[in-house]
Formats: C-alpha cells, structure tokens, sequence
C-alpha cells in the first residue's frame, strides 16, 4: 500500500498535473492545425500554384506489384507536415513572447510596501509617545 501511496503523492504533484494538461492541449492543438494546413492553406497553395493537390504529389518507385500498393516517395505529404510544423512553431514562438511580456511587465511593477508588523506599529507608537513627552 505503500508504494500506491508514494505514486499517487507523484501523480497529484503539481508539475505532472501541469505537464498531462499540457500534453491534452498540445495534441487538441495540433489537430486544430493539421486541418487548418489541409483543409484551408494547402487548397489554396495548390490552387496558386496551377490546382495541385499536394496530398496526391509522389514519385512512384518501380513497377506496381499485384495485390500490394506500389512503391512512392509521398513528398507532397511531407511538404504539407514542413507547413504544419511552420504554423506549430510560430504559435509557440508567439505564445512564448506574449508570456515574457507579461512576466517583463510584472517585473517592473513596483511591489507595494509590506503592511508594518504588530512590533512595528507597537515600536512606531512609543516612538510618537515619546517624541510627544520630550516636546513638552
């Protein structure tokens, strides 16, 4: 029972929670780009381009054998995936500097004077009492 109670006080630590949120989002993102690049940039390259589908360019290898697909280098797939890691790593790069902003400018922010201690009011008082007395 020991060894359940040492994995479940590692699972429930803040770093792990954080990093299998991370993990969700990143590969919920990464569908969202994979069809924005298919379905909406790669369509219009292609049709700049001269109407090419990019998905279908391949360099066949060889002759086709029965019963088996034949042989290609699918270079066109791979043009579409350079393209979804170019979108991937400009999202990132944008989240990471809007992130340093943000933590650049709180830097800056002047911290506010901590509230005086109990003592420090106390010592504060007798300070006034005091110079009140020696006034006199």
């Amino acid at each position: 029972m020991k060894l359940f109670d040492e994995f479940k006080a590692f699972v429930m630590r803040g770093n792990v929670v954080d990093l299998a949120v991370g993990v969700i989002i990143g590969a919920a993102f990464g569908k969202i780009v994979t069809s924005l690049v298919n379905d909406i940039f790669m369509p219009i390259i292609g049709m700049i381009i001269g109407n090419v589908d990019f998905s279908s360019l391949e360099i066949k290898l060889g002759e086709p054998v029965e019963g088996a697909e034949q042989a290609a280098i699918r270079y066109g797939a791979f043009i579409q995936e350079i393209v979804n890691f170019l979108i991937i790593a400009l999202c990132v790069f944008i989240a990471i500097k809007v992130i340093n902003k943000l933590q650049k400018k709180k830097e800056e922010a002047p911290a506010p004077d901590p509230e005086p201690t109990k003592e420090e009011v106390l010592l504060t008082e007798i300070r006034d009492a005091l110079n009140k007395i020696a006034d006199k």
